[in-house]
């Protein structure tokens, strides 16, 4: 089957390499110049653990290749997937659909026949409704270019295995007899033929709000967690333990579960800001008001680590050296948006601290985030003459640090963990000093003074 995919960022490259992994011909487009010469190079533009090996496999063979002509788009294929960007607005919580309009506008006065447009980025109920009426503005006479909704439920370090296993597809259609859905189901024949999951079939509407209601359900589910973690700090209990114990009830479930600094990236924050948005638009603006302090919680938990990393240096980040482990929002991404861990260490520099980060993966992206703070190449080399480590991001290398191997270069002797993933134990009988958000309160020794040169060199830089 021929089909295109527009837009190559994270969601537009992953869709549009494991269809041409199911068989298919696809041509993924970009008004990106740039990003599509990597992409026909074979290299992925971002990190995400195995679509390189598909990318290049399919570029070579043939079966995947990209352009910004749209008008060779149109003659390509007759199904046509949508997975551009949907931004929060600048100084608003609402959704910027300007680039998912920018492709329909674009493509249907190019098609020369009827066409299928399948949206799956995440927009605000009634967008597509609104999209079927562009298309049909900028149609040429005589064609009709339908508009279907298949959001996608990807997660960021499984996102190939998401797209090629699904466990579920959701076709959202203004008429459920529409000859639209037969392309739908043969673009995800392969798939439903090897590993069957089930296929919804509903309504636009509908369709578009089963992956904005999803991401609020998890971004509730998070901040559920971290509002008892405050709890458990002032009552000196453990999340950790609260946590296994809730999430053996089968309603509730141990996923999501994990308190620490919270949720980030480019989905949860803006998605569930877009959706209060939208209910106030459509005058349900009470339902979702609890979103603003799923929202609030989030947040706080960041500067409540800024906070628990002046206590443990004295009340005063001044002089001090804080190792910020993690940059992007979650291990197996380069992702740094709205990342809680490099929103923290931004934070922590704010007040005075020297902080130098490390991660494996986002470094570049880091960088140009937030230039000002110092980089370092290693987890190890991030330590040397730190105060205070803390762990921002849970990537399975920063879990496996030997304690032992960090106290040689570090200067303090205290860890801080913000994901609640390190072995506490390990740590504490290696002799550190182990604080996490949602364990409670205890002893903590001395912190080690800072040096009067380098006190004084930061209060002259602050």
């Amino acid at each position: 089957m021929r089909m295109t995919v527009f837009g190559t960022g994270y969601l537009g490259a992953t869709h549009a390499a494991c269809m041409a992994e199911l068989g298919h011909e696809v041509l993924g487009v970009d008004v990106d110049d740039e990003k599509i010469a990597r992409l026909t190079a074979g290299e992925v533009p971002f990190y995400e653990p195995g679509l390189p090996e598909i990318l290049r496999r399919h570029v070579e063979s043939g079966r995947l290749r990209f352009t910004t002509d749209y008008a060779e788009a149109a003659e390509f294929a007759d199904l046509h997937f949508i997975g551009v960007g949907t931004p929060q607005r600048k100084g608003e919580f609402a959704a910027d659909t300007t680039y998912v309009e920018a492709v329909v506008t674009g493509l249907a006065p190019l098609l020369s026949r009827d066409a299928v447009l399948v949206g799956k980025s995440t927009v605000p109920v009634g967008t597509a409704a609104r999209l079927q009426d562009l298309a049909d503005l900028h149609a040429p006479v005589g064609v009709r270019a339908e508009v279907v909704w298949n959001p996608e439920f990807l997660r960021e370090g499984f996102a190939v295995r998401d797209t090629l296993t699904p466990d579920r597809i959701v076709v959202g259609l203004a008429d459920p007899a529409s000859p639209a859905r037969a392309l739908v189901d043969e673009a995800y024949a392969p798939i439903l033929e090897s590993d069957p999951c089930p296929v919804i079939v509903t309504d636009l509407p509908t369709a578009e709000l089963v992956k904005v209601s999803a991401n609020a359900f998890l971004a509730t589910k998070i901040s559920f967690i971290n509002a008892v973690s405050e709890v458990c700090e002032a009552a000196g209990a453990d999340v950790t333990v609260l946590a296994d114990a809730i999430g053996m009830d089968p309603r509730i479930g141990r996923r999501f579960l994990g308190a620490g600094l919270g949720f980030g990236g480019g989905c949860l924050p803006k998605d569930i800001r877009a959706f209060m948005a939208r209910a106030g638009e459509l005058g349900a603006d009470q339902a979702l008001t609890f979103l603003r302090e799923v929202d609030s919680i989030n947040m706080r938990r960041r500067e409540k680590m800024v906070e628990l990393a002046a206590e443990v240096c004295g009340g005063t980040l001044l002089g001090r050296t804080v190792a910020v482990l993690g940059a992007a929002f979650k291990p197996n991404s380069d992702d740094v948006r709205d990342s809680p861990a490099l929103a923290v260490a931004g934070m922590l520099s704010l007040k005075g601290a020297q902080t130098v980060v490390y991660d494996p993966q986002a470094m570049d992206n880091s960088r140009r985030l937030y230039p000002t703070l110092a980089y370092a190449d290693s987890a190890i080399a991030a330590c040397e003459g730190a105060d205070v480590v803390l762990v921002a991001t849970e990537w399975g290398e920063f879990v496996e640090l030997d304690p032992a191997a960090v106290a040689a270069v570090a200067r303090g002797r205290v860890l801080l963990d913000g994901r609640n993933c390190m072995p506490g134990e390990r740590w504490t009988a290696a002799g550190w000093t182990y604080r996490a958000l949602g364990r409670g309160v205890p002893e903590v020794p001395a912190p080690v003074p800072a040096t009067p040169v380098a006190a004084i060199a930061e209060l002259v830089r602050a």
